[in-house]
């Protein structure tokens, strides 16, 4: 099992010091010294207040924030989790991740999904009942830009005249693309495009508000995996090359009981098919964060 750190930013009531540039290094060389693999950013350009009032989080931009954390690292890998395809034209997702690609010495992993709050597609102009039809031509011409950039490429709301020239990515043929949502459409993403996929275990309720299909416990996640997996084989594709990102739930890493819990609930998810899992840390101070990550390194990372 790999473990990914999300940056603490990302959690709701997180102080306000991880927007600083100081902590913000801090915690990335953190993270890595304590064995992560990754650390891990989302992406919400223009978030409504509502939002951010009900249970919402700070947000930075990952391309600027994870390119700034390579520079202060060496090993530990660059994860959006989630770059939203569908706000952006695919020449420039093309541009700003495989920029962040290249300057990480290859080290990022190109998490993306569709995007859910309806008021932050409209700040960005972007039609939320397109999501799923945007993010799937922005796939399809993500992987073209990257490979063939000499391509033209062309879709319903962007058409490049003539072969574009773009530095490709460090990593060859292209970054690894790890696709989220818990459904069928995400799936057959996964299947189609996918070098890893990042459900979220989350009830009925959880999964509406994030506009996803729920999966509730370790048995509907296993069941999730199998399916994959199977359809996977059915495409020809080998099963155990796509990675599986799944959620470790909070726990209080000074608590022997409350690490315990956490270290079966995570090994019964590898069972059945989790490869990693990302981390959330306590947010409430830098400090508390980095003692969560020493300690959390201590008892799984480095392991």
């Amino acid at each position: 099992m790999k473990y990914v750190l999300e940056y603490p930013s990302e959690l709701p009531g997180s102080a306000e010091e991880f927007l600083h540039s100081e902590v913000i290094r801090e915690v990335a060389v953190a993270a890595e010294q304590a064995g992560f693999a990754a650390v891990a950013l989302s992406e919400h350009p223009a978030p409504s207040l509502k939002w951010r009032r009900n249970g919402g989080h700070n947000t930075l931009d990952p391309i600027a924030a994870l390119s700034f954390m390579a520079g202060v690292t060496r090993r530990i890998r660059l994860m959006t989790n989630l770059y939203v395809l569908p706000f952006h034209n695919p020449y420039l997702a093309a541009q700003a991740l495989g920029s962040l690609d290249i300057v990480s010495g290859g080290r990022l992993i190109a998490g993306e999904g569709a995007g859910y709050l309806r008021s932050e597609f409209s700040a960005v102009g972007v039609a939320h009942e397109r999501r799923a039809e945007l993010l799937d031509e922005a796939l399809a011409a993500l992987r073209s830009i990257w490979t063939e950039p000499e391509h033209p490429v062309t879709g319903q709301d962007f058409a490049a005249p003539g072969p574009v020239w773009l530095p490709q990515p460090a990593q060859r043929p292209h970054p690894p693309i790890w696709l989220g949502g818990n459904g069928p459409a995400a799936l057959a993403r996964v299947v189609r495009h996918g070098n890893g996929w990042m459900p979220i275990i989350a009830d009925a309720s959880m999964a509406a508000a994030i506009r996803t299909e729920p999966i509730e416990n370790p048995g509907q996640f296993g069941s999730a995996v199998d399916t994959l997996r199977r359809r996977l084989s059915e495409a020809g594709r080998a099963p155990e090359t796509v990675e599986v990102q799944a959620v470790c739930p909070h726990f209080d890493i000074r608590d022997r009981g409350s690490v315990r819990a956490a270290r079966e609930f995570l090994d019964d998810l590898e069972r059945r098919g989790a490869t990693s899992a990302v981390v959330h840390v306590d947010g409430s101070s830098p400090r508390k964060a980095t003692e969560f990550i020493d300690g959390f390194g201590a008892a799984f990372a480095r392991r």
